[in-house]
């Protein structure tokens, strides 16, 4: 198994590593603290930490829904938690052109499920030679994320970082299948598994997805049963008011509690 280290935070070692922030960037303030919150208690749990958060979500389902701050001024708030609470940043690229500019401020770039077989935007982020985070599409087999690595490695690239977040099961709706992260760890990468975005039901809503965050919690420590290197969930000070998977947020008041479940299981199966 190959170690990706992202600053102090190295996956495929020992210690989970948990990714966890709101889905999008809704406000400075709130990113700040919900950032500075989610620090304090990654060093109460002494668990190492990235932190989340999207400057832009470009896979909407309508074109009414918020998308965030963009670009220039997403990565001045990202810049600004990375270094007001010195720990590792991660956000979404969509495009080929934005790689490089998230690249001088960010610690991970991450390829969005359904981008992931976007040759472009794939090289385009491996080429920055930061850590690249690719999330399985929802369409895609386990056996075909060897397809990505190879685009990554070719652009000399080898910090890779694969995540789990759900596999299409008919219409609007998403089911874990836990072979996936076996499989995947197969190809020598560190695994992560997503707990949130596994349990959205995509388009659900109509002009938003759906989803039900109450099962995240199940479905994260089953994952970290199998061995999984990282749990991703997106986290907010209140998933209802949430402005992108309102339905699926963990609320942060409740991430102790499991983070301290998945951290006793790892303990057991590691």
């Amino acid at each position: 198994m190959k170690k990706v280290k992202v600053g102090e935070v190295v996956f495929g070692a020992k210690p989970l590593v948990f990714i966890a922030g709101p889905c999008v960037i809704e406000s400075v303030e709130g990113t700040m603290e919900l950032a500075g919150k989610l620090v304090q208690l990654a060093n109460e749990l002494d668990v190492p930490l990235i932190f989340k958060a999207s400057f832009d979500k470009a896979n909407r389902s309508s074109i009414g829904s918020y998308r965030g701050p963009g670009l220039d001024e997403g990565l001045q708030i990202l810049k600004e938690v990375r270094d007001r609470f010195n720990v590792p940043v991660l956000t979404d690229v969509h495009e080929p052109w934005q790689c490089d500019e998230a690249a001088d401020v960010v610690d991970v770039l991450q390829i969005p499920a359904f981008l992931c077989r976007q040759t472009d935007l794939v090289c385009a982020a491996a080429m920055t030679g930061k850590p690249v985070n690719v999330k399985k599409g929802q369409f895609m087999a386990p056996e075909d994320m060897a397809n990505v690595i190879d685009k990554i490695t070719a652009c000399g690239n080898q910090k890779i970082i694969l995540t789990e977040r759900g596999a299409s099961f008919g219409y609007r709706n998403l089911v874990a299948d836990m072979r996936s992260l076996l499989i995947m760890r197969e190809m020598g990468y560190p695994v992560v598994f997503d707990a949130t975005h596994s349990v959205q039901r995509p388009g659900g809503l109509g002009t938003g997805s759906g989803g039900d965050g109450k099962w995240a919690p199940a479905l994260a420590r089953a994952a970290v049963a199998t061995g999984v290197d990282g749990v991703f969930m997106e986290t907010h000070m209140n998933p209802p008011e949430a402005l992108s998977d309102a339905a699926n947020a963990i609320a942060f008041a409740q991430l102790k509690k499991l983070w301290k479940s998945l951290l006793a299981i790892h303990a057991v199966v590691r």
